[in-house]
């Protein structure tokens, strides 16, 4: 993030004078700063997410990714009071579209856009690492960890047999998953930001 407000990005060389992507402070006052870091720096390991409801399909990208990133409307977190004790609670940044939550949260991230691959763009200029990881590490649909399935146990017949390629479980919800088209196309979005 260079600080300035709209304008050519000299980076992307995108228009950014009508959006513009935030990080915002608790003192109300928007602040070129994200996680209160001075690198600005976010890999997988080291920071946790919770994406408020307007943000969806961007978590399941996030978790693709390897963030631990929680959405609100799976945990049936429907008012910003319970956001904000989440966050606080699980040592989590807000990702948000909501101005006014982004303002009232310790740590956040105030995106601007509606589309997700914008978004994600965003998020990488605000220093995220978005990338796919080698092994999947978290269910794209629940947020738990996966587990490798082991070459000899059986899969359901939506997932190829573990001996064939490489495949996931999640211990949270027992969902499967591999490297497949749904992989490659993350993998496409994710190259052109």
């Amino acid at each position: 993030m260079t600080g300035k407000r709209g304008g050519t990005n000299e980076r992307t060389g995108r228009d950014e004078s009508a959006e513009t992507s935030e990080t915002a402070g608790t003192d109300g006052t928007d602040e070129q700063r994200v996680d209160g870091t001075d690198d600005g720096k976010h890999t997988p390991g080291e920071t946790a997410l919770v994406l408020d409801a307007m943000l969806g399909k961007l978590s399941t990208y996030l978790r693709m990714c390897g963030y631990d990133a929680t959405y609100t409307g799976e945990r049936g977190l429907t008012d910003d009071e319970t956001v904000l004790a989440v966050a606080h609670t699980e040592d989590r940044l807000v990702v948000t579209r909501d101005r006014a939550l982004a303002r009232r949260a310790d740590r956040s991230v105030l995106l601007s856009t509606r589309e997700v691959t914008d978004q994600l763009r965003e998020l990488q200029d605000a220093g995220f690492a978005l990338a796919l990881a080698d092994e999947p590490a978290r269910c794209s649909a629940c947020n738990r960890p996966l587990e490798t399935v082991d070459w000899t146990e059986p899969t359901p017949e939506y997932a190829p047999p573990p001996h064939e390629q490489p495949v996931w479980r999640c211990r949270g919800c027992g969902q499967h998953f591999w490297k497949g088209s749904h992989w490659d196309d993350v993998a496409s979005t994710l190259d052109q930001l």
